[in-house]
């Protein structure tokens, strides 16, 4: 088994990569989704303290109507603030936060084997608006997987740490303070970054 991460700077993008993994015959139980709760508003009513969708229970879905990925539940990332989260990643945060494990995403990424440097990246940028696509896959379909995540142009991470870094970043603080949805609405649509 090997983990594929990409984040993302729309919640769409994601979306779409989500629905082209399940069409390749990737299950659900090996795709997760960790996105900043004020990607979009269809999230309002998602509870922090259950960690459930309030009035839709814990089989609430991501992706709307037909729903990508079963089992959405809100969680509150030291560092990073409210983020929207499905699948098995989604378990291991539930489960670090619980438990006040340190490191929260960026610990439970680097668990799964993406190198810290990136894993702070993609937290960085989850933090700031992004959404965080991972898929734990078998040796044979990792090239089908690489060639889905890479075909919906995702961040690149060694190219946005150093953006991060000249405007003043200068690495994961779980101290940080989330942003609002006002500065994180401003971060999605700003200039596009280089690829």
């Amino acid at each position: 088994m090997k983990t594929l991460s990409r984040v993302y700077d729309t919640y769409g993008q994601a979306q779409q990569v989500v629905a082209d993994l399940k069409s390749a015959g990737i299950d659900d139980s090996e795709i997760s989704l960790v996105a900043n709760k004020h990607v979009s508003a269809e999230y309002d009513d998602v509870d922090e303290v259950s960690g459930a969708a309030t009035g839709a229970g814990i089989g609430a879905t991501v992706g709307g109507a037909g729903g990508l990925l079963a089992g959405l539940g809100m969680i509150a990332i030291p560092g990073i603030g409210p983020v929207v989260a499905a699948g098995w990643l989604a378990a291991t945060l539930a489960g670090a936060v619980a438990g006040a494990a340190a490191g929260g995403l960026v610990g439970a990424l680097a668990d799964a084997g993406v190198s810290k440097e990136d894993a702070e990246v993609y937290s960085e940028a989850v933090r700031r608006g992004g959404t965080l696509v991972t898929v734990r896959s078998e040796d044979s379909l990792v090239p089908t997987v690489q060639s889905i995540l890479d075909g919906h142009a995702p961040v690149d991470p060694l190219r946005r740490r150093t953006e991060y870094v000249s405007a003043g970043w200068s690495g994961y603080d779980p101290r940080a303070e989330p942003y609002d949805i006002s500065e994180a609405e401003r971060e999605r649509i700003r200039a596009p970054y280089p690829r």
